[in-house]
């Protein structure tokens, strides 16, 4: 197969989550362990850095990847989802892994992936560890796909442990309650592994604790006390920063000092890739994209707008089905114009939904057959003064970015 052939047998053999949403879930390490086993463990072969959280995860692992990456480090990362090329979930030192790469993993290993009934996330952590393990990387930094415990991602032994804020996200695999969820992240904590912990409340706080001393893994709060400046925008990000710096300071097996540190958290973007968090994409008027789909996330970027001048806020916005309306829409402005839509993913929230559960609540604004039609008639309407928001799902941004 070539790399096309390759890409379009993965997404089509292997059940992912981000596309169908529940029917490719499956929650459990005896395939992943089967899977890394049949690959040669090659997670034993080098050093890493696990990322767990509801929030925040994906940029405070871009910042570490940054930093170190800064400091001479040849550093493997991987995310999930990916926004435009599925190689942006696999990266070393900031670039995504060759397409030769993707195809001979799948192809040398195509008879295990197909007898193993493996999961997309499954084959694509596989790849991952595969690829840092051959590439030689110094450290990898390893992001959940979701909840933690019982993550693909957790077979690893990591170096570091952190947990960034928890919220309510994924109920349906996770639990209803923050601290039912900080439980499932705190499931990443391995016995006498540090572990960073973002800013949460005390109650998460307490789970995560009570985690970390039944395993003899002592417990860093995130509390900065330094002022350092970051490439990514939003002030949201000062909150991953914190997080970033504690595990700055957590890793003291590597050379890392404080040139690095400013040097790397001012070119985060330039040196990882990363895309997607309050990315200005134009002006006049003011395009923003935020991949922010949950209630606290768009809490966050809600709070941003309010410190920025603009006439008129218009909001580009769609969601996935399992995702909770009537929660995040407390959250989201009256005043401002809206632009509905569906992303073209199986799990979207069909604009006709989007629009009937709006409307009922009173937003102003209209339902468009395509996330660029949305976009497109904010820029019509828009004046060069006002701000045009594209939030809500990932895959909104996805199509615009």
């Amino acid at each position: 197969m070539n790399y096309n052939q390759t890409l379009a047998w993965l997404f089509k053999r292997l059940p992912m989550y981000q596309r169908v949403g529940a029917p490719a879930m499956r929650l459990g390490l005896y395939q992943m362990n089967r899977l890394s086993a049949a690959l040669g463990n090659p997670h034993h072969s080098f050093k890493c850095i696990h990322i767990a959280g509801t929030n925040g995860k994906g940029s405070t692992a871009h910042m570490l990847a940054s930093v170190l990456q800064t400091a001479g480090y040849t550093v493997g990362l991987y995310t999930s989802p990916h926004l435009k090329d599925f190689r942006e979930r696999i990266k070393i030192n900031g670039q995504p892994i060759d397409k030769d790469i993707v195809v001979d993993f799948v192809n040398e290993n195509l008879e295990t992936l197909e007898a193993g009934n493996y999961s997309f996330f499954e084959a694509t952590v596989g790849m991952a560890f595969s690829s840092f393990a051959k590439m030689q990387v110094d450290v990898a930094i390893i992001e959940v796909g979701l909840g933690g415990r019982l993550d693909a991602t957790n077979i690893i032994t990591p170096i570091l442990s952190i947990i960034t804020h928890i919220s309510k996200d994924h109920q349906q695999f996770l639990g209803n309650t923050v601290e039912a969820i900080a439980a499932e992240k705190a499931g990443i904590i391995k016995e006498n592994v540090p572990v960073v912990l973002g800013q949460n409340k005390e109650s998460v706080q307490k789970v995560i604790l009570d985690k970390a001393k039944s395993l003899s893994s002592l417990v860093f709060f995130a509390n900065q006390t330094e002022t350092y400046a970051t490439d990514l925008l939003g002030d949201y990000q000062k909150e991953n920063l914190a997080t970033a710096y504690m595990a700055l300071q957590a890793l003291i097996e590597f050379d890392v000092n404080e040139n690095h540190i400013r040097e790397g958290l001012q070119a985060v973007a330039k040196n990882t890739g990363l895309q997607g968090r309050w990315q200005i994409i134009a002006d006049s008027p003011t395009v923003i994209a935020d991949v922010a789909h949950n209630e606290a996330g768009i809490a966050v970027v809600m709070n941003q707008l309010q410190s920025m001048n603009y006439d008129q806020l218009h909001i580009v916005f769609g969601m996935v089905e399992d995702k909770d309306f009537d929660q995040i829409q407390q959250h989201l402005p009256r005043d401002a114009t809206y632009y509905f839509c569906s992303p073209k993913v199986v799990r979207a929230k069909t604009v006709d939904q989007l629009f009937t559960e709006a409307n009922r609540l009173g937003y102003n604004g209209k339902p468009y057959t395509s996330v660029s039609d949305a976009l497109y008639a904010a820029k019509t309407t828009a004046s060069p003064s006002d701000i045009i928001l594209i939030c809500g799902s990932l895959f909104v941004v996805t199509e615009v970015i």
